[in-house]
C-alpha cells in the first residue's frame, strides 16, 4: 500500500507520518528537525522543556517560556519542514505556553493529557493550527461541541489507543485488565464522527493514529480503519538524532516487552513506563521531593512517591530515572536514524 500525503488545513506533510512529542526533552528540535527533513511533521516537547536552562530551579515558567522560543527558533533554523509543539492540557500555565509557541509562529500545536478545550481562543487570528488528542469518540464529540461554540473546527484530529507510552486517555483498571478497545475500533468509531463532521461543515478534518505503531501493516490496517495519518514516538527513540542521552537511547534497545510497566503516574493518570530501578524502588518505598516545580495543578509532594520532572530530567540525561515507552518494545532492537527508520515503515 503506498501512503498518501498528509493534509493539515494548508499544511502538506509528504509521508503521513507525525513524530510524537516526547518529554522530558527526549524531542526537542534536533528530532523534530530531522524527521520534518524527511517530509513527516516533528514534534517538540514542550513539556518542562526549560530544564537546562541556568534558572529551571528557582524560576521554571520563565525558564521554560526561554526555551519554547530557543527550541523553535533552532528547528527552523535546520529545516524547512513542518513543526508542531506537543503541550499537556492539564499542566499549569498550559495557556501560558500555548501562546508563547504560537508567537512563535509554530505551525501545529497538538496537545492531549486531558481535553485542550482553550486551543481555539488561543491560536485565534493565527495561522498555527490544531490537533487535540483523543482517546474515544465520546471527546472528540465533546471537544467539537466546544470548538464550535468558538466558531471553528481542529484541523486535525489525533486518535490515541491503548498502547501509547506515557499518560493514557484510559482508566487505570481498563490498562491492567486489558478491557479496551484496539486503536484500530477507536479510529473507525471517531472516523465515523468526523466524516459526519466534515460533511455538515464542508471541511476535510484529517484522523491520525496514535499508539503503539511498529509496522508498515500496523499502518496499513489503520489506514483501511480510517486513518489519514499516524503519530509514532517510540521507535524514534533509538535514533542517532534522537535528543535524549545515548543510555535512555540504549533503554528502549535493551527493553523486553516483560519490562513494560502500567503504573499510576504522580499526575493522576494511568501511564506506560519502562520498568526502572528508579521507578519500582520509588514506588515501593517512596523517595524524598526535595523540590517542587509546580508543573501540574493539586500535585502534593508529601503524597506522591516521586516527583515526575525529577525522574524524567534524570532518565533524558542518561541517569537512573523514569522512562515513559509505547508497548511493543521487542521489535527496537538497535540505534539507527530517522530516515532509517520512515523507509523502513514506509518501503517495508
Amino acid at each position: 500500500m503506498e501512503f498518501k500525503e498528509l493534509k493539515i488545513g494548508n499544511l502538506t506533510a509528504k509521508i503521513p507520518i507525525i513524530q510524537g512529542g516526547m518529554g522530558i526533552g527526549v524531542s526537542l528540535s534536533g528530532l523534530a528537525a530531522a524527521v520534518a527533513n524527511e517530509g513527516g511533521i516533528g514534534t517538540i516537547s514542550g513539556v518542562q522543556i526549560g530544564f537546562r536552562e541556568p534558572d529551571f530551579a528557582t524560576n521554571p515558567v520563565e525558564a521554560n517560556l526561554r526555551a519554547i522560543s530557543k527550541e523553535i527558533k533552532k528547528a527552523r533554523e535546520k529545516t524547512k519542514g513542518i513543526i508542531a509543539m506537543n503541550l499537556m492540557a492539564a499542566m499549569n500555565n498550559y495557556e501560558l505556553y500555548v501562546k508563547k509557541a504560537v508567537e512563535e509562529k509554530i505551525d501545529l500545536i497538538i496537545s492531549g493529557a486531558g481535553l485542550p478545550l482553550a486551543l481555539p481562543k488561543l491560536v485565534e487570528g493565527t495561522s498555527t493550527k490544531i490537533a487535540p488528542i483523543v482517546s474515544s469518540v465520546k471527546a472528540a464529540r465533546i471537544i467539537i461541541k466546544s470548538y464550535l461554540k468558538h466558531g471553528r473546527l481542529p484541523d486535525a484530529v489525533v486518535v490515541e489507543g491503548p498502547l501509547a507510552g506515557g499518560h493514557l486517555g484510559f482508566k487505570m483498571d481498563e490498562m491492567l485488565e486489558k478491557k479496551y478497545a484496539s486503536l484500530k475500533e477507536i479510529v473507525k468509531e471517531v472516523k465515523e464522527y468526523i466524516v459526519s463532521i466534515e460533511s455538515e461543515h464542508s471541511i476535510k478534518i484529517p484522523v491520525i493514529a496514535a499508539g503503539g505503531i511498529r509496522t508498515k501493516e500496523d499502518m496499513t490496517e489503520l489506514a483501511e480503519a480510517g486513518a489519514d495519518g499516524f503519530q509514532i514516538a517510540s521507535l524514534f527513540v533509538p535514533t542517532v538524532e534522537c535528543d535524549a542521552h545515548e543510555n535512555f537511547k540504549l533503554a528502549y534497545v535493551n527493553a523486553t516487552d516483560d519490562d513494560e510497566m502500567i503504573i499510576k503516574s504522580p499526575v493522576g493518570m494511568p501511564a506506560r513506563a519502562i520498568r526502572t530501578n528508579f521507578l519500582t524502588e520509588s514506588m515501593a518505598n517512596g523517595c524524598t521531593i526535595s523540590k517542587c516545580y509546580k508543573c501540574m495543578p493539586g500535585c502534593n509532594p508529601l503524597a506522591i512517591p516521586y516527583c515526575i520532572s525529577t525522574g524524567l530530567i534524570n532518565a533524558v540525561e542518561g541517569l537512573d530515572g523514569l522512562i515513559f515507552s509505547g508497548s511493543r518494545l521487542s521489535g527496537i532492537n538497535k540505534i539507527s536514524t530517522v530516515k532509517e527508520v520512515i523507509k523502513n515503515l514506509i518501503e517495508q
